[in-house]
């Protein structure tokens, strides 16, 4: 009972963070940064940082722990397998949208894409991503798939979502850096520098440390064995059955 409790603790502390990135975001490219538009302008350039951490953050973190639910335990997972993979699905596609947003901005201005380290980690998170989707939907949704090839997979599959989800909290507090160098320089253009910490540069960096608060919440409760969800011989081949009480 004690270890449903701090679960449910844990996962609301991650609800609660998931949604302060989400405002965050939104309001420092709303009230700062001039708000949302798809027309090649900077507005568009908005999208991006919104998606990304909408996307490779909060909806793949959230996605991640959907197995740990102690609810969901005494009822079929294939359910579970569907809100797992549709909620990384939609992850995806924000994550796409927000490339396309910056490459399209990119394109239209004649500025150079793929230069820096933050849109290189970026590139190889969006890419690990969508593999680790496409190979999980191949193993673990199709039912001709041998269970002894499911039970081969899961390790890896589970250690490699861990690693995406690390990488998508460097590419986020990366880009928010990154952003914030290229638009915070002198009052030149208008703004006051980030070495002189404007109320922008404190949103910004606020949400930075959210999204690393959320990420390492999200992996405290993936690596905590006692709220791993109890698989069943005949479900992932060859996993003991253990008792909710003894999870």
């Amino acid at each position: 009972m004690k270890t449903t409790v701090t679960f449910y603790a844990a996962h609301a502390l991650c609800l609660v963070l998931g949604v302060a990135c989400v405002v965050l975001v939104a309001h420092w490219n709303a009230s700062y940064r001039g708000g949302f538009a798809w027309d090649g302008e900077a507005q568009q350039f908005n999208w991006h940082p919104v998606l990304m951490v909408v996307g490779l953050v909060v909806l793949y973190g959230n996605a991640a722990v959907v197995y740990r639910i102690p609810l969901t335990w005494r009822v079929s997972k294939q359910p579970w397998k569907l809100v797992h993979a549709g909620l990384l699905l939609l992850a995806l596609i924000f994550s796409v949208l927000g490339l396309c947003a910056v490459f399209d901005f990119h394109n239209t201005n004649h500025i150079p894409n793929l230069y820096s380290l933050h849109s290189w980690v970026g590139i190889l998170t969006v890419g690990l991503f969508a593999a680790q989707w496409a190979v999980g939907i191949g193993t673990f949704l199709l039912p001709c798939t041998p269970l002894a090839i499911r039970a081969f997979v899961k390790p890896a599959h589970v250690w490699l979502g861990g690693i995406v989800l690390v990488l998508s909290v460097v590419s986020c507090i990366s880009g928010i850096n990154e952003k914030l160098f290229f638009v915070l320089k002198d009052k030149a253009n208008g703004t006051v520098p980030y070495s002189q910490l404007p109320p922008e540069a404190v949103v910004a960096n606020s949400l930075g440390i959210i999204i690393v608060a959320f990420g390492l919440v999200v992996l405290k409760i993936l690596s905590n064995k006692t709220w791993k969800r109890p698989e069943p011989r005949n479900e992932e081949g060859g996993y003991r059955q253990v008792s909710v009480e003894e999870s």
